[in-house]
């Protein structure tokens, strides 16, 4: 997923692929829907699709001037103009782009296959600079050393299937505490656009935004009704939140005296959870599961099960998960669990590969909201190659024209086929024998489950 195929190492074929991605996923029509229009000098899509490429072709805006290689018919200026717009609604285009994305994906897999909404955020530094918009001393819970660094609280809404991930909704936030902020919202800033909205978020609080952005992708026609986060949101009064959006969560839950969760009548902690009951012996994927009720500070009640698993790195620890889909099995919910890990991924694709935080250095609110916007579809075009390279029912018609040949071959028939191949590529790539090649596949077969001996000995006879 590094880079758009080990085949396309030349620029021609790079640009072809970005140009049949902005075609076939409304990449135009979802920047108009954003409010994306020319106000005059060249068009703005020439603009936006000027910047995508760049980190595709190894290039950067600064170097292109500077040896005087810059083919575009517009200058620096115009870039800068674009990515600084207040007037443009970046959540709104990638949100459109991807739900025609995922529009595709979701053709690919099963309907009983899980989707899900992931939840997360990840450090946004910009620790030598002091006159960034709303920069902030933010917490940075990945540091093993300063905790507190300046910059932004990158929150980011993703969806997952198990094998792809595709960015929906973001955010850079600051600090709600005035004192941790180093500047405040451009007072020349139009009260009236969507980027004075989107800083009034920023200095907002983590868990309101997070709903405000659940809301946002309830009213479309996402497939996806649970929500995935790890312990940082996992609090009661959250979940219960989620739940009233008629949303599922699955958590990871922060093992603390101050949360305590209603088992019967009494309020326990998780560590009150786990002594009180009997442990599953041997080796279950899990160890115990707890149905318990969830309650806030306006009594409000939720269902939810909370499923123990043995901590991987420690045995003599345990991680404990929550999820207020009751329907789900316990082995459901940790594999469901697991599909979190892809927006991990995804932060570490961003940083170290597609320039996230380092392409442009502005100091404008706006133009690192726009520079990310650009970041999160360079990723969708990563994420959809990497599935038509790797899924072979990606390959459409192709797919299914190998599915029906395939489908009318017997089982024996095809085992009989790979024990042929296995035999041509013994003969041309090692030179053996017939009687050294014979003598291999037997020694294979013998090692096979009896099942296959016995289909094999039928055929044979």
């Amino acid at each position: 997923m590094y880079s758009l195929s080990e085949n396309n190492n030349n620029e021609n074929t790079i640009l072809k692929s970005i140009s049949t991605f902005y075609k076939e996923y409304g990449v135009g029509k979802a920047l108009k829907k954003a409010n994306v229009y020319k106000a005059k000098g060249f068009p703005v899509m020439e603009v936006f699709m000027y910047v995508l490429q760049l980190v595709f072709t190894k290039k950067s805006m600064y170097m292109n001037l500077k040896n005087g290689t810059h083919n575009a018919n517009f200058a620096k200026d115009a870039v800068y103009r674009f990515l600084k717009s207040p007037f443009i609604n970046w959540n709104v285009f990638i949100l459109t782009v991807a739900l025609n994305l995922i529009s595709k994906l979701k053709t690919l897999t099963s309907e009983s296959r899980i989707n899900a909404i992931v939840v997360d955020d990840t450090f946004f530094g910009r620790e030598r600079s002091k006159k960034v918009e709303l920069l902030a001393n933010v917490h940075d819970h990945a540091s093993k050393g300063t905790k507190y660094k300046k910059g932004f609280r990158l929150l980011t809404l993703g969806w997952t299937d198990g094998v792809s991930f595709i960015p929906l909704l973001f955010r850079h936030l600051s600090s709600n505490n005035k004192k941790n902020r180093y500047n405040e919202i451009n007072p020349d800033i139009d009260k009236r656009s969507c980027g004075y909205k989107s800083r009034l978020q920023a200095i907002s609080t983590s868990p309101k935004v997070l709903l405000g952005f659940l809301e946002m992708i309830t009213k479309t026609a996402l497939p996806a009704k649970h929500v995935l986060f790890d312990s940082w949101f996992s609090y009661p009064a959250m979940i219960i939140s989620i739940s009233k959006l008629k949303l599922s969560t699955v958590a990871r839950l922060k093992n603390t005296p101050k949360i305590k969760y209603l088992l019967g009548e009494e309020k326990k902690t998780l560590n009150e959870l786990y002594n009180s009951k009997n442990k599953r012996r041997g080796k279950s994927k899990y160890l115990l599961s707890i149905p318990v009720k969830l309650y806030n500070s306006e009594d409000e009640t939720l269902d939810a099960r909370i499923v123990f698993v043995r901590d991987r790195n420690n045995k003599k620890k345990w991680i404990a998960f929550i999820s207020t889909d009751l329907s789900l099995s316990e082995e459901q919910v940790i594999e469901l669990y697991g599909k979190r890990w892809s927006i991990e991924v995804f932060f570490k694709i961003c940083k170290s590969y597609l320039n996230l935080g380092s392409e442009f250095k502005q100091l404008s609110y706006d133009a690192i909201t726009a520079h990310t916007a650009v970041v999160m579809i360079r990723y969708m075009i990563l994420s959809i190659e990497k599935r038509q390279n790797e899924d072979p029912r990606a390959l459409g018609e192709l797919f299914f024209s190998f599915y029906d040949e395939v489908a009318g071959i017997q089982f024996y028939e095809a085992f009989e086929l790979i024990l042929t191949l296995l035999k041509n590529i013994l003969e041309d790539a090692l030179f053996l024998t017939e009687t050294q090649i014979e003598s291999l596949i037997e020694n294979f077969i013998s090692k096979l489950p009896s099942y296959f001996q016995s289909i094999n000995r039928s055929k044979s006879a």
